[in-house]
């Protein structure tokens, strides 16, 4: 650990929906002073805010909790800060650690284990290496499960919009514009991203700057020689390409 990191006491906060395993966590770190507790959190919601205003150097976050999971709340922060991850499901262990994530502690866990842990963490703040939360996000979510939701940040506040709401997704540079229930959101995503985690029995990519909700469809039309645009249920016109049209072909 470096010189000016070790004038400072390691900022943790604890993100768990359940007192008992707060309680825990702190009678654990109580035996460590090289470590302060900043915040506590019982909802993801809660979570997000407090890792943005707060930015802690270390986090011990329980998987499943009410409102965003923990790899739902690891998706919307921008600063990224050690996790342990503190569960009572083994189910995730596999793909945090195919990740690189700190550590992964089952509960119940010993002060020993916690203190392994605390020690791993320690060890990578020392390196200053970052944990790759998007790609925490994705295996958490699965290879095989497309989203069924997406996460979007609004400074500390986060809104949710069932992809079932979408109409259609646009690329803006190094965004993504979110048509949905008649607004539009920005994600700081690339719409590739975004392609490859929607069922794509529902979301076609019929232009390169496009992703389409079949359902929302209401015709294909040729407006100029060979040239295609979809027309929505709403009025929206949206250009389609050669490739894009023979997608459309084989599914409509």
């Amino acid at each position: 650990m470096s010189a000016e990191k070790s004038l400072h006491k390691i900022r943790v906060l604890l993100i768990d929906d359940e007192e008992l395993a707060r309680q825990l966590l702190r009678e654990y770190l109580a035996a460590h002073e090289e470590v302060e507790i900043v915040a506590e959190c019982t909802n993801g919601f809660e979570a997000v805010k407090a890792l943005t205003e707060l930015q802690p150097d270390l986090i011990f976050l329980d998987v499943q909790m009410p409102k965003l999971n923990g790899f739902e709340v690891l998706e919307l922060v921008e600063r990224r800060p050690a996790v342990i991850f503190t569960t009572a499901y083994d189910e995730y262990a596999l793909r945090a650690f195919a990740v690189h994530a700190v550590d992964y502690l089952l509960k119940p866990f010993s002060a020993e284990r916690f203190a392994e842990a605390l020690q791993h963490a320690q060890n990578l703040l020392g390196r200053e290496q970052a944990v790759p939360f998007a790609e925490l996000a994705t295996a958490a979510r699965g290879s095989n499960s497309p989203l069924e939701r997406i996460l979007i940040r609004e400074g500390t506040e986060v809104r949710v919009i069932p992809v079932g709401k979408i109409d259609y997704l646009e690329a803006q540079d190094d965004y993504v514009a979110i048509k949905a229930l008649g607004q539009t959101h920005l994600k700081a995503i690339a719409l590739a991203e975004l392609e490859r985690n929607l069922d794509a029995r529902r979301f076609v990519r019929i232009h390169r700057s496009y992703i389409v909700n079949l359902e929302r469809i209401a015709k294909i039309e040729l407006y100029a020689k060979d040239s295609r645009r979809v027309v929505l249920n709403d009025g929206a016109q949206l250009p389609v390409s050669r490739a894009g049209y023979s997608k459309l072909q084989a599914l409509i």
